[in-house]
C-alpha cells in the first residue's frame, strides 16, 4: 500500500488468523491494514499444531516450505495405558492427495513471526498498541476509531473491517455480535519444558483417572509441550504453577519415569466453548477466536481460524473489485457450519477425555488397550477420521457457490469439495495439481480438449486477470498439464478420455463442474459470480 492511500480493509488482531488474511488480501493486490492492541507478537508456543490442510493453503503465498523447514512433523502417537506403550501411526491412510501427510509442531511464535516477515516483505507493517474503540457502518463502508499507544486518536474509513482479535473480540461487541457458550470447570496446566525418559519423534498420551497427559513435540527453545488437567486440590490451594508442581503431576501420570528440567513456559488456564451468533453484521466480519472458541481437543482452532480467513479473503478482494455483494453472503453461509461442528466436535471429545464418571473412568483405562489393534486394521475408518482432523474433509456441497452440471459424474470431487492433489508434469517439468492452481485467481481446468473450444477461448479474454484456463490431459503437449499415469484424472474421477470442466475456486474448493465443454452454465456461473 502506498503511503497515504486508504485502506480498503481494516483487519483487527494480529493473531495467525489476522496475519493469514491480511497476507491473503494482499495477495489479491487489496489495500490493507493491520493492527493489534497488544505491544509485541506473542513469544509463547500457544497454539502449536499445523493440520495438512492449513500447510495447502498457505503454500500458494510461499510460506508453507518455510513453516515446514522451521517445524516438526509428527507421524506417530503414543499411548500410555497402565504401563503398555501402544503405538499408532498417524496420517498414514486417507491422505495420499495431499503434498503434506503429517501433522506439523510448530510454536505459535514461529507461525507469527514466519507471516509478519511475509507480510513485511509485501509492504504491510503490523500496528502495534493500537485498539479499536468505536465502530460505525453505512452502505460505503465503516468508520473506525483507533486508539494508539501514545495517547493519539484516529480515524479510520475503509469499505470493510475484519475481526480478528480474539475472545474478547472489539469488533463483534462493537458490532453488537453475541457470543453464546460456557465455560468448562477444570483448569489445565501448559508446560513447555525439557523432559528426559520419553521417546523423541512421536506425541505421547499418558491416560490417568482425571483424563490424559500430553507431551506434544516442540523443537526450541523447549523439547516438549506438556498439557494436563490440575489437581483440583492445587488449584484451590492457589499453588503456583513452577517446575515442582507440573513435575509432581508427571510423575502421577508417568510413575517418575519422565525428569522434566530447564522451564521457558509455564501457566494454568481455564477452556471456553463459546460461538458468535453470526459471523458477520453489515461490512463488519469476524474470525478465528473472535467467531469461536473451543477446547483444544483435535488442533482444530488456529486452522479453523486460518481456514476462515482464506474463505473470507477471496470473496473480499472480488467484491472491492465489483463481484456482486452477494459474494460475501457465502462467508457465513459456508463458514458459520463449519464453526459448528467443530465445536460439537471438540466438546465431545474433551467430555469423553475428562469425565470424572465411574464409567467413562474405566473406559479411558480398557479400552485405547482394545482399539489400538482394531484401528491398525481399520484402514477406511482411520482415513476418514484423519482426513477430517486434517480438515481436507471440509466441503460446501450447499453453499450457492457450488453448482453441479454433471450430476451423473459419480466419482472425483464434487462442487463444494476441496480439490485433491497429485503430480502431474509441465512442460516436462514435475509439479502438482495445487501448484498449477495457486496463483490468487480463478482457475478453470479443461480435460480432454484439444485445442479448447472457441467459448472458452473467448471467456478467458472476459475475465482476464481473473480467471485461469488450464488443460490437463493424459497426451503430452507444450504448455498442458501432462498426465502421463491417469493418476490425476483418476482422482477427479474420469478417465483419460473424458471430457470435462471444473471451476476451482481461489480457496481451492471446486465450484462448478460439468461434462459439457460448451456448457452455457459455466458462463452464466461467472456473470452471476464475477
Amino acid at each position: 500500500m502506498e503511503p497515504g492511500d486508504p485502506a480498503q480493509v481494516l483487519v483487527v488482531g494480529a493473531g495467525p488468523t489476522g496475519l493469514a488474511l491480511a497476507a491473503q488480501l494482499t495477495a489479491f493486490g487489496v489495500r490493507v491494514r493491520l493492527v493489534d492492541r497488544a505491544a509485541d507478537r506473542v513469544h509463547e508456543s500457544r497454539a502449536l499444531a499445523i493440520q495438512p490442510r492449513t500447510l495447502e493453503v498457505l503454500a500458494g503465498l510461499g510460506v508453507t516450505e518455510r513453516l515446514v523447514a522451521a517445524g516438526n512433523r509428527m507421524v506417530r502417537l503414543v499411548l500410555h495405558v497402565r504401563g503398555r506403550a501402544l503405538s499408532l501411526p498417524m496420517f498414514d491412510f486417507g491422505l495420499a492427495d495431499t503434498a503434506y501427510p503429517y501433522l506439523l509442531f510448530l510454536s505459535q511464535a514461529e507461525t507469527e513471526r514466519i507471516l509478519t516477515e511475509h507480510l513485511a516483505a509485501a509492504g504491510v507493517v503490523v500496528e502495534r498498541q493500537v485498539e479499536l474503540t468505536a465502530l460505525t457502518q453505512d452502505g460505503d463502508g465503516v468508520s473506525c476509531e483507533l486508539s494508539h499507544g501514545d495517547g493519539r486518536a484516529e480515524v479510520v474509513a475503509a469499505r470493510y473491517v475484519v475481526g480478528c482479535d480474539g475472545a474478547h473480540s472489539s469488533v463483534r461487541r462493537l458490532a453488537g455480535i453475541g457470543f453464546e457458550g460456557g465455560t468448562y470447570p477444570q483448569t489445565f496446566v501448559l508446560a513447555d519444558v525439557d523432559a528426559d525418559g520419553i521417546e523423541p519423534g512421536a506425541a505421547h498420551v499418558f491416560i490417568g483417572d482425571r483424563g490424559p497427559l500430553f507431551f506434544f513435540p516442540l523443537g526450541s527453545p523447549a523439547t516438549w509441550r506438556l498439557l494436563a488437567i490440575r489437581p483440583p486440590a492445587e488449584v484451590d490451594d492457589g499453588r503456583p504453577v513452577d517446575l515442582p508442581a507440573v513435575q509432581d503431576l508427571a510423575d502421577e501420570y508417568t510413575g517418575g519415569g519422565v525428569r522434566l528440567r530447564d522451564p521457558v513456559w509455564m501457566t494454568d488456564f481455564r477452556i471456553h466453548l463459546r460461538a458468535a451468533t453470526a459471523y458477520r453484521s453489515g461490512r463488519a466480519f469476524l474470525a478465528g477466536d473472535a467467531a469461536h472458541i473451543h477446547s483444544p481437543a483435535g488442533a482444530q482452532g488456529m486452522n479453523t481460524g486460518i481456514q476462515d480467513a482464506v474463505n473470507l479473503a477471496w470473496k473480499l478482494a472480488h467484491t472491492l473489485r465489483g463481484a456482486t455483494p452477494r459474494l460475501l453472503d457465502t462467508y457465513e453461509t459456508e463458514r458459520l457450519p463449519v464453526g459448528r461442528t467443530v465445536l460439537r466436535f471438540t466438546d465431545r471429545a474433551f467430555t469423553a477425555a475428562t469425565s470424572t464418571t465411574p464409567l467413562v473412568r474405566a473406559a479411558r483405562a480398557r479400552v485405547p488397550a482394545l482399539l489400538v489393534p482394531l484401528a491398525a486394521r481399520a484402514k477406511r475408518a482411520r482415513a476418514f477420521v484423519f482426513r477430517n482432523a486434517a480438515q481436507l474433509g471440509i466441503r460446501y456441497r450447499n453453499s450457492p457457490l457450488s453448482t453441479d452440471n454433471a450430476r451423473s459424474w459419480r466419482r472425483g470431487p464434487r462442487p463444494g469439495d476441496r480439490l485433491p492433489d497429485t503430480a502431474v508434469l509441465h512442460n516436462g517439468e514435475r509439479t502438482t495439481l495445487h501448484a498449477a492452481v495457486a496463483a490468487p485467481a480463478w482457475h478453470l481446468i479443461v480435460c480432454g480438449a484439444s485445442p479448447p473450444p472457441a467459448a472458452l477461448v473467448e471467456l478467458t479474454g472476459r475475465y482476464e486477470g481473473v480467471l485461469v484456463v488450464h488443460r490437463l490431459t493424459a497426451q503430452p503437449d507444450p504448455g498442458v498439464l501432462h498426465d502421463p499415469s491417469g493418476q490425476a484424472l483418476r482422482r477427479l474421477g474420469l478417465t483419460t478420455t473424458d471430457t470435462a470442466l471444473l471451476l476451482v475456486r481461489p480457496d481451492g474448493h471446486v465450484g462448478f463442474r460439468t461434462a459439457e465443454l460448451a456448457d452455457p452454465g459455466l458462463p452464466a456461473y461467472l456473470a452471476r459470480w464475477l
